[in-house]
């Protein structure tokens, strides 16, 4: 609804690209990542650069959800941030991969969890001013235990909390991963939706 202040938002937004690329050169790539840099036009016409990250996974997470409401979240430090964070499970999905083999890869390594039940909940371009990340956040339910499978580069710790707890975490800010932010918020929602 508008109003005399707001002016309604246009139907029919211009969606072109005012973006022109004169030129692009490689600057850097790992089995993960490659980074360019081009040499632009912007909307405005002036020239600049644009430095942009190509993913070559795909981003995936799972909020694993007990017969009890509780949730499962994994401990770890993140490097880039130097320090510790507490998230969904989650890891990269490689193109012969499907995003459901991953979530349940994923969970299964990181907190030995089996899930019967895996719903895709939300998708997401997680840093889309520099990055063509993409991101799938699914929610595990139909849990059973099994023996956590960690990778070499992985130390975690996996820990169910009641689903207040997990709320609370979210709301002073200890949970700041984007994924697992997804995660938690859609969760929330959903049990709003469910009363």
């Amino acid at each position: 609804m508008s109003s005399p202040d707001r002016p309604a938002p246009d139907p029919d937004p211009d969606r072109s690209n005012p973006w022109t690329t004169v030129s692009s050169r490689p600057v850097y790539e790992n089995p993960w990542i490659a980074v360019r840099e081009d040499q632009v036009l912007r909307p405005d016409g002036l020239p600049g650069i644009y430095g942009v990250v190509h993913f070559k996974n795909r981003a995936v997470g799972v909020l694993p959800v007990d017969d009890r409401g509780g949730v499962w979240l994994v401990g770890q430090y993140r490097y880039p941030l130097h320090a510790y964070s507490w998230e969904i499970p989650e890891g990269g999905c490689p193109e012969s991969e499907a995003p459901e083999e991953t979530a349940h890869r994923e969970l299964r390594e990181e907190t030995g969890l089996r899930a019967g039940r895996l719903e895709l909940v939300a998708t997401a371009h997680l840093s889309n001013s520099v990055s063509d990340e993409f991101g799938y956040v699914f929610r595990a339910t139909e849990l059973t235990q099994g023996a956590v499978e960690p990778e070499g580069s992985e130390r975690i710790i996996a820990r169910r909390f009641d689903w207040a707890a997990a709320w609370a975490m979210l709301q002073r800010g200890e949970i700041t991963d984007s994924l697992s932010v997804i995660a938690v918020l859609h969760e929330a929602v959903r049990r709003l939706e469910c009363k």
